[in-house]
């Protein structure tokens, strides 16, 4: 078996990696054709990665322009620990309020457990001037877990 099969992360484990971590690095295709990153919140639906954002920001003009992102999201302080997912995806947007709003409110809940009625208040504000991103797979993910490597990484 190669190392690189030794590595990858079976689709139970993609998800749950990605369930664990709390930001997710989008890159979006810029005007001038440069790689725009940006860190987001998400939260997994159906096996699909879902982020808010301004409507106003560079990333969903990007994306409006150019419908394609990667996405990133790994963990590790040492080469022997480091665990990743790369997703190609393409993006559609959604920009109903309400869904918008019950969006925020799912990613405010995953990061902060128990909101307050303030907290709710809030992200029922900001959703008019937001946007959901919804993270649609060109391809299956790549992945890589080292930790798999009985022999040691080296």
């Amino acid at each position: 078996m190669s190392r690189r099969a030794e590595i990858t992360m079976t689709d139970d484990e993609v998800r749950a990696f990605l369930a664990e971590q709390r930001t997710i690095t989008c890159a979006s295709i810029g005007a001038d054709g440069w790689p725009h990153l940006a860190p987001l919140w998400h939260v997994l639906r159906d096996d699909r990665v879902w982020a808010w954002t301004y409507a106003a920001s560079r990333k969903v003009a990007n994306l409006e322009r150019d419908p394609r992102a990667s996405l990133q999201a790994e963990a590790g302080e040492s080469y022997d620990q480091l665990r990743g997912v790369l997703l190609r995806t393409t993006v559609t947007l959604h920009r109903d309020v309400e869904d918008v709003a019950a969006l925020g409110i799912e990613i405010f809940q995953r990061h902060h457990g128990v909101l307050t009625a303030e907290v709710v208040a809030m992200v029922r504000k900001q959703a008019a001037k937001r946007v959901g991103l919804e993270f649609v797979p060109a391809d299956p993910p790549a992945s890589w877990d080292h930790r798999k490597l009985a022999g040691g990484v080296y």
